[in-house]
């Protein structure tokens, strides 16, 4: 002790060393603020966290990635049970927790990436590795600042979001919001950089689920078209199609883990367990979010609770029926043809939340009986499934229903035949009757299910597939850019081009997607339409984007890009959740009112939290919040 003082003691008298200097804390035996970003391996974990944080928000964060995403779009209704629908303004609005829970995970995400771009020049890392670290940082920073626009950007008044680009060491409270074009330009010089500097995506030092030039490319195109530069979007496309990121193909053959199953085809291969990543084959994963084990490079889900945070990707909950509340009815007799949870086609363990559209239910596919509805292989009930088998593990059960119903499925597109011969169906939960789709019994895209194949400790019975409470979440890794959607982005950047020799640029492009589907090939007659969109050949492109992507891409941002008036148009066109005049039908979870869908609800709106604590500027808050 006292030789510690004396030294001290020392130090300050003979002033070798000023008074600022000697009180400042060095650590030297645990990791601080000061010293965790200095060597390699401190970069490459915090390269780590950014994976993290991106799997955060967009699969991991309960209800707020598997549905808000989604819902308020073209594809969905609201499958809530009870009479009350949720009111948007307060849903979307300054308080409400959609907003917040998007902008809070978003701006770490960014705060993550400024952080290792604002350290990185002066730390150990060899200079000749800095590019490909700066790189990384830079596609995640444009990845949040393009997803944080298209959720809280105006467009049409040119108003973006706050875009801090440096570490922010102190307490700042007057942020000011940057304008849309700001924040889309900073997006695209972000990605650009990240295109040119990341690996090709068939680098063999690339480990699953790492971004590459071919997932940065497919960004860039979408940003570009975005900023109306449509020609450098195709050009983008092109980069990642035509092999310059490294070798890629749609798959065309079937593969992986199930490929001798049947019922099934290359585009259910495309959403079985350990199917998306290339060391599987796989030439179409562009950017592949891992999801299915820990230890991987930003892996790993939590099995032990639906509410875990993070946890599992809740989009079978969401999307899939809860068909263990669903009882028919005839002749004074009660029948429940369903055990749930079960992980068959029967949607595993699902409460119905999202409510297909008429729209994504059967126009998108030319509508029930036609040539298009039934020859396109996306369509196929084992990838989505329209038809159920009764699964009751009471065999006396079963064998009553079956024996009155005269057949152990139930289709939901026979509605009308069921009613007319005396059935009628009702909701176990509250004895509402129901119709056909609603939260009980709805059609769903079989790709966000494990179809008989889920971790086992969620299997409760391996011999009837019965799943666990803890069970709920879609147990393998997702897409989160695939080349399908490249083909898509490059025909839409054709499409808006115009011209007849882009047109059929287009053309040729969505036929490659459709001919790996067998549909009926598009002609230059689709492109010339004008739909609700009120761009010459755009709606066709939307509506193939819900035939290929469906519940996969993440339809909010795709409107949201395309600016308020597409958004809206489509929304109150096709959704009648939100309009009454739309021409689906459904009673879209026994609601009994309509909610009125605003162009404000496009946008969400800055969280009032971000207001009020940025007390020296004003933060304007969207029109209508």
């Amino acid at each position: 002790m006292k030789k510690y003082i004396y030294l001290a003691l020392v130090a300050l008298l003979s002033g070798a060393c000023n008074e600022e200097a000697f009180l400042k804390e060095t650590p030297l035996d645990f990791m601080s603020a000061t010293n965790s970003y200095s060597t390699t391996n401190h970069f490459n974990q915090a390269v780590n966290e950014l994976y993290y944080l991106t799997r955060y928000e967009f699969y991991c964060n309960q209800e707020r990635s598997a549905q808000d995403y989604f819902m308020g779009t073209d594809l969905f209704a609201n499958g809530s049970s009870g009479s009350s629908d949720p009111n948007l303004a307060s849903a979307y609005g300054a308080t409400g927790g959609i907003a917040g829970a998007h902008w809070t995970k978003l701006y770490l995400l960014v705060a993550q990436a400024n952080t290792l771009l604002t350290r990185l020049p002066s730390s150990n890392v060899p200079t000749s590795d800095q590019p490909l670290f700066e790189a990384k940082a830079k596609f995640f920073r444009g990845f949040a600042y393009r997803t944080l626009a298209y959720f809280y950007g105006d467009q049409t008044k040119n108003l973006g979001v706050p875009m801090p680009l440096e570490e922010i060491t102190t307490p700042k409270t007057d942020f000011t919001r940057a304008s849309y074009t700001e924040v889309i330009a900073q997006a695209i010089s972000d990605v650009k950089f990240a295109a040119e500097n990341l690996l090709k995506i068939d680098a063999t030092s690339l480990n699953n689920g790492e971004i590459n030039a071919a997932a940065a490319y497919h960004l860039l195109s979408e940003l570009y078209l975005t900023n109306k530069e449509y020609q450098k979007a195709a050009d983008a496309a092109t980069m990642v199609i035509n092999g310059s990121c490294g070798t890629v193909g749609l798959m065309k053959n079937r593969f992986g883990s199930r490929k001798t199953e049947t019922p099934g085809d290359v585009f259910w291969d495309l959403y079985r367990s350990n199917n998306q990543n290339r060391k599987s084959g796989n030439t179409e994963g562009l950017w592949v979010i891992q999801m299915e084990n820990l230890g991987t490079t930003a892996g790993g889900i939590d099995l032990t609770s639906l509410w875990s945070s993070p946890g599992s990707y809740l989009l079978e909950r969401m999307c899939s029926p809860q068909t263990g509340l669903f009882t028919m009815k005839k002749g004074g007799t009660s029948y429940s043809p369903f055990t749930w949870p079960i992980g068959d086609y029967t949607g595993g363990r699902g409460i119905g939340s999202c409510v297909p559209t008429h729209h994504f239910d059967k126009e998108v596919w030319g509508g029930l009986g036609s040539q298009e509805f039934t020859q396109d292989i996306r369509n196929a009930n084992h990838n989505f499934v329209r038809k159920f088998k009764f699964n009751t593990t009471n065999a006396a059960t079963k064998a009553a229903v079956v024996a009155a119903f005269g057949s152990d499925t139930i289709d939901i597109d026979k509605y009308d035949q069921y009613v007319a011969a005396g059935w009628t169906f009702v909701s176990g939960d509250n004895n509402i009757k129901t119709t056909f789709p609603g939260r009980y019994l709805l059609c769903y895209q079989t790709k966000c299910t494990g179809l008989k194949d889920y971790p086992s400790a969620l299997v409760s019975d391996a011999t009837t597939y019965t799943l666990k409470n803890a069970a709920g979440g879609t147990y393998t890794d997702q897409y989160m850019f695939r080349l399908a959607e490249t083909y898509l982005l490059r025909a839409e950047a054709y499409v808006r081009l115009g011209g007849a020799a882009n047109l059929a640029l287009a053309l040729a492009d969505i036929n490659e997607v459709r001919n790996r589907a067998n549909a009926v090939p598009a002609t230059l007659a689709d492109l010339s339409t004008t739909g609700v969109s009120g761009v010459e050949g755009l709606d066709y492109i939307l509506d193939e984007r819900i035939r290929e992507l469906g519940m996969e891409e993440k339809r909010r941002l795709t409107l949201a890009r395309l600016g308020e008036d597409i958004f809206y148009n489509r929304v109150v066109a096709y959704n009648p959740y939100y309009n009454s005049a739309s021409s689906s039908t459904g009673n879209y979870g026994e609601r009994t009112a309509i909610v009125t869908f605003k162009k404000a609800y496009t946008r969400y709106a800055i969280p009032q939290s971000e207001i009020d604590a940025n007390k020296d500027a004003v933060l304007v808050q969207n029109t209508d919040y």
